[in-house]
């Protein structure tokens, strides 16, 4: 099929979507908040942030030209979902960092923090590398689902527990350039 052949729904038509969660602008402001509070954190030290691949991109991307210091990017890839909308309970590394952490500080960028049960199994990781810090920001905390609080030193934004796309979210791949954060209310792509 031709590039550009497809027809594109949109989000307000797509019986798949349901309400917006976060706007592109409560996004975009959020995150130059975190920019300025990652900066004066972080001031005259050099910063590495981890990206957890795909959902995180947007956001590390975003993130990034918000930190006013020059910062290194490195990606990993774990899984505990695969194209399903719940999550497996197995975590398990799909692509790993290409960079040492040894005496580095180190932000792990998450675009979601459901269970917290992939964000455990990675900082307990990275941590036996011996990073000189090791922290977390994350965009979406979900809550009440959790069974201790996590321990993230930034969060966007606190929502509630339903399955949301969009911003790098995605159900089966698709969504993930929706510019804001909706319930996804299911289709014939939910698992």
């Amino acid at each position: 099929m031709p590039l550009g052949s497809t027809r594109h729904v949109h989000p307000d038509e797509d019986p798949s979507l349901g309400a917006v969660v976060v706007t592109d602008e409560q996004l975009r402001a959020r995150i130059a908040e975190l920019g300025v509070e990652i900066s004066a954190d972080y001031a005259g030290r050099e910063l590495l942030l981890v990206a957890v691949l795909k959902g995180a991109v947007m956001f590390m991307a975003d993130l990034s030209r918000s930190i006013d210091l020059s910062v290194e990017m490195d990606f990993m890839a774990v899984s505990s979902y695969g194209s399903a909308t719940k999550t497996s309970g197995v975590v398990r590394i799909v692509k790993d960092l290409d960079v040492d952490l040894a005496g580095r500080d180190v932000l792990i960028v998450e675009d979601v923090v459901d269970s917290g049960l992939t964000l455990n199994y990675l900082r307990k990781n990275l941590a036996g590398r011996n990073p000189a810090s090791l922290e977390v920001c994350a965009l979406f905390l979900k809550e009440g689902i959790q069974q201790v609080e996590p321990d993230l030193r930034y969060v966007g934004f606190r929502i509630p527990d339903q399955f949301v796309v969009g911003y790098g979210l995605d159900v089966a791949e698709r969504y993930r350039t929706l510019p804001d954060l909706r319930v996804y209310v299911g289709g014939s792509d939910r698992k």
